[in-house]
């Protein structure tokens, strides 16, 4: 969510991220450009008609991804396969570009053939303002099997029914829990329900002499790591906006429940304290991370962690679970919340068949993708791919892929509006797990106000 960007970065997609939870605020404002120009001058940027079938494509595009380090080389190596399979088309690859760079550069009638974005948050505002072209024709043309792209995934790659994105990979959350410390408190398998996981937390956690936490055994703070109400919303199954696109955030009572359970947890340990132990953390994706240092007895995170872990070469003795859910949810054990990278052809493209025939290659070729998601440690966005034999998979990495194609599981809607409904929602938690709202669903009841006026001006 909006505010907490931490500077030292090792890498692309830890940037990435850091920005998909703390800086989504940007991609509205990047997106509101990018409506503003589109008003502004839509012949400049009109887009070519799609090609006849059986047309070869050929010539040079740009593609600009977020990647650097150890993940841009795992993408210059996809792309040199792509290029050798395709000898007419020239790949030329800008890397380290984040998504506020690209909406800003496609404002001002340049940006790439391809871009590649780190947030599924922007794919609202990219497809309704015509920033990235709707591939529906392309995939139509060319009889593409989005039979083969699990539920969840077709769902963030659209939006009005047009797609204008494709998936590439994705990230796919779970709670990672400290062995050697539930060995200690006695508990031989991590928790499944919120219930569990409050109680595990408490016997978990160490106070110090003076009364201050040592460590947690959950911290439940939002705005801490991967901590945001995105990423706890389907413990409860709690909906962010109702059929017809507005905010749901009142009416669901899913929502009162996710944060009368994570007030609950936070007035145990006490905010303050809470707020205190939190200054503590080292960054996030360092090897001071709390939950490699021990100060974390259970922490949700990413499947990145994994190797994370490893590069950091922690001595955590670790497990990985699917996110608890709530008792009337039991049934959705094993789901969980996905987010990912998605891909597009730029308004303007001067070659958006040869962009389409890049695009299509990595997102529906199973080589190419499996080659990626074990390139960059990310979760494939192919069925055949997750399947592979070829993909790189431990058990601890399996459940991320399980979650991930996991039927049940969800993911933020696409917006109109960009992330205003997230930003509103953090606003409002952050003052909440504060004690500074007195009455819960009155206050949900004005965020609901507070997003549908943005949604109407938004159209």
């Amino acid at each position: 969510m909006k505010g907490h960007l931490r500077q030292s970065h090792r890498d692309g997609a830890k940037v990435a991220r850091r920005h998909r939870t703390r800086l989504v605020g940007m991609v509205a404002i990047g997106a509101a450009i990018i409506t503003a120009a589109a008003a502004c001058t839509p012949s400049t940027h009109a887009s070519k008609p799609i090609a006849s079938p059986g047309v070869t494509a050929s010539g040079t595009i740009t593609f600009w991804h977020f990647f650097t380090d150890r993940e841009s080389a795992a993408i210059k190596g996809v792309v040199g396969d792509f290029e050798a399979s395709h000898p007419n088309i020239k790949v030329i690859v800008k890397d380290g570009q984040d998504d506020d760079k690209m909406t800003q550069a496609i404002a001002a009638g340049g940006g790439p053939d391809v871009g590649l974005s780190y947030s599924t948050d922007i794919v609202g505002k990219f497809c309704q303002s015509g920033a990235w072209q709707d591939l529906t024709p392309y995939i139509k043309r060319d009889k593409v099997d989005l039979s083969q792209i699990p539920g969840p995934v077709l769902n963030y790659t659209q939006y009005n029914n047009k797609r204008c994105t494709m998936p590439f990979l994705n990230d796919a959350y779970g709670i990672y829990y400290n062995k050697t410390m539930f060995a200690a408190a006695g508990i031989t398998e991590p928790p499944k329900t919120l219930d569990e996981l409050t109680a595990d937390a408490k016997k978990l956690t160490k106070f110090n002499p003076d009364g201050s936490i040592k460590v947690a055994g959950f911290d439940p703070s939002f705005g801490v790591y991967e901590n945001s109400a995105a990423h706890f919303a389907p413990m409860t199954g709690a909906k962010w906006l109702t059929d017809d696109g507005k905010s749901a955030i009142g009416t669901d009572p899913a929502w009162q429940d996710l944060l009368n359970w994570q007030k609950s947890l936070v007035d145990w340990y006490g905010y303050n304290k809470l707020t205190k132990f939190n200054a503590t953390f080292g960054d996030e994706f360092s090897a001071q991370n709390a939950f490699e240092a021990g100060k974390l007895a259970i922490n949700m995170d990413g499947e990145w962690r994994i190797a994370s872990i490893a590069a950091d070469k922690s001595k955590v003795d670790y497990g990985v679970a699917p996110i608890p859910v709530s008792a009337a949810r039991a049934s959705t054990y094993g789901s969980g919340y996905i987010t990912g990278n998605v891909i597009g052809i730029s308004r303007g493209s001067k070659n958006p068949e040869a962009a389409w025939t890049f695009i299509k290659y990595l997102t529906t070729n199973t080589d190419a993708m499996v080659k990626l998601a074990n390139g960059i440690k990310n979760v494939p966005t192919l069925t055949s791919a997750l399947n592979s034999p070829n993909l790189s998979a431990d058990a601890n990495f399996k459940l991320f892929l399980q979650i991930s194609a996991n039927p049940a599981t969800s993911t933020t809607p696409p917006s109109g509006a960009g992330t205003t409904y997230q930003d509103d929602m953090q606003a409002f938690v952050d003052k909440w797990q504060a004690g500074k709202v007195s009455n819960l669903g009155t206050g949900l009841t004005q965020v609901d106000s507070q997003i549908n006026q943005a949604l109407s001006i938004a159209g």
